[in-house]
């Protein structure tokens, strides 16, 4: 079954929606044995088992085609996030994935080896509690309702507190590399799907570095 997954902009007199569709309701167990669609999408039929230290600093470094964006995640904040994040990055799942949804000002979107908005690994994951802001800077989850994590991510482009609702597990933070950040945030866009935020160019991951210490 299908449903929409929103991460929804609350703005003063308007709101803006990113769209996105996956397979949900799939309780979390362990897994490492990967199975992969007819296109070549790499799926688990649940969530990975936990491989993180909480106690260790992990770095991801987002290399795209637009330059390096470094960021700090929090394994403390949101376990259940950094350890999804950690494994589907050294499965290289990230590889080549575009950069799919692009709202100006607000956020840039990525984590679907699609490209539609419709991707996911397979399973989904529970929320974990928010206790920071969405600044600038913000990684955080795309989902469709509570405990739907899956691969789906967002970077906020500028301050959005008091604008988005925390009900998106927040799991890092931009380092270095914010101007590429801002730079993918200032593609153009079309309009697709009734929402002006499809790049109009190529803009992608070409790979996701962990570095654990």
């Amino acid at each position: 079954m299908r449903k929409s997954r929103l991460v929804a902009i609350i703005l003063v007199f308007a709101a803006l929606a990113v769209t996105l569709t996956s397979c949900g309701g799939k309780s979390v167990q362990t897994t490492t044995a990967a199975q992969s669609t007819k296109t070549g999408q790499k799926k688990w039929s649940a969530a990975p088992p936990m491989t993180i230290d909480q106690n260790k600093e992990y770095t991801a470094t987002i290399k795209t085609n637009y330059g390096d964006i470094t960021v700090q995640l929090f394994p403390k904040d949101a376990p259940l996030a950094v350890n999804n994040f950690v494994f589907l990055a050294r499965q290289g799942y990230f590889d080549g994935v575009k950069f799919h949804r692009v709202l100006k000002g607000f956020v840039i979107q990525s984590g679907d080896p699609t490209g539609t908005g419709a991707g996911d690994p397979g399973y989904s994951f529970a929320d974990e509690k928010i206790t920071r802001d969405y600044i600038g800077g913000t990684l955080a989850m795309a989902n469709a309702g509570a405990n739907t994590n899956g691969s789906q991510f967002f970077i906020c482009l500028a301050n959005l507190t008091g604008r988005l609702q925390k009900a998106y597990t927040i799991f890092g933070i931009v380092q270095t590399g914010m101007d590429v950040v801002l730079k993918i945030g200032d593609v153009a866009v079309k309009l697709a799907n009734g929402e002006l935020s499809s790049p109009t160019v190529d803009v992608h991951i070409n790979t996701v570095v962990i570095t654990e210490k």
